[in-house]
């Protein structure tokens, strides 16, 4: 499929990196790292991978890294490297998934728009990218969050160890894949300033959106579009789902199990591709 770089309004991409349990993390433990991030995956370091999709998928001005201290991203030489050149950036993670959220658009005279990803999103690729953020700029809605149907994951890896979000007309499972278009949008950013994971603690979720909210999940009342704009709604803004066709996006890297099934898959990949 082409894609336009040219004409198309850049993203800002901002990559969560932070480690909240450090070498304790049980993906950091398989290869005594302090951060999951660093670990090697299919013969790279992950969080090289993830910026590496994302400096390939042109679709991004400026790419920074949410972590800890600076001197992380000078550990590997290509991390160095590309610190180096500009290509990436630091900006200070803080206590909160928010507040980095947060602090990374302050750092900056012009965040907008924006595109949120994570250091464990190794399966990702530049043309995902690409399409998710056509997807968000054909949208309307100043919040996109990228979800993929749970009948297609399962069609290619029914074994994958993922959370689905239910709702009327069927289930769905988080890519970690968000977009910002505004200002107005940092609002929603206070819902994860709990942690997310809402599928799994419905405290969290009734604690961020409401009551309300919870009941129209907890009992499939609503369709995705629709209770992403009355989440929206809630923030003073709009947010509507953006549907990434690809069965692999869900699949991050959060404990032994994924870790496997994510590297099985990059080799694959990289048998196919030669």
């Amino acid at each position: 499929m082409p894609h336009k770089t040219a004409h198309a309004q850049p993203f800002t991409a901002l990559v969560l990196a932070a480690s909240r349990r450090g070498p304790d993390d049980p993906v950091a433990r398989l290869q005594q790292k302090s951060h999951k991030c660093f670990v090697d995956i299919a013969g790279q370091v992950m969080l090289e991978r993830v910026i590496d999709t994302l400096l390939e998928s042109q679709q991004f001005r400026t790419v920074l890294v949410s972590i800890e201290q600076e001197e992380l991203l000078h550990s590997t030489a290509r991390l160095k490297a590309w610190m180096d050149e500009g290509r990436i950036a630091f900006v200070q993670s803080e206590g909160t998934l928010a507040d980095s959220v947060m602090a990374a658009a302050k750092a900056m005279d012009a965040p907008f728009p924006m595109v949120i990803t994570t250091g464990d999103n190794s399966l990702h690729t530049p043309q995902l990218l690409r399409d998710f953020c056509e997807s968000c700029r054909n949208g309307t809605s100043s919040i996109g969050v990228g979800i993929t149907p749970e009948k297609m994951v399962k069609d290619d890896y029914p074994d994958a160890p993922l959370a689905y979000h239910r709702f009327s007309e069927g289930a769905y499972s988080n890519c970690n894949l968000y977009m910002l278009r505004d200002k107005q949008a940092l609002a929603s950013a206070e819902a994860f300033r709990g942690g997310g994971q809402f599928g799994k603690k419905h405290a969290r979720l009734i604690k961020a959106f409401g009551f309300a909210s919870f009941l129209y999940y907890k009992m499939r009342l609503k369709t995705a579009a629709d209770f992403l704009m009355h989440v929206g709604r809630r923030f003073g803004t709009t947010a509507e789902p953006i549907i990434v066709p690809y069965a692999f996006a869900p699949i991050d890297v959060d404990n032994a199990a994924s870790f496997k099934l994510s590297e099985d898959i990059l080799l694959k990949r990289q048998k196919a591709a030669r």
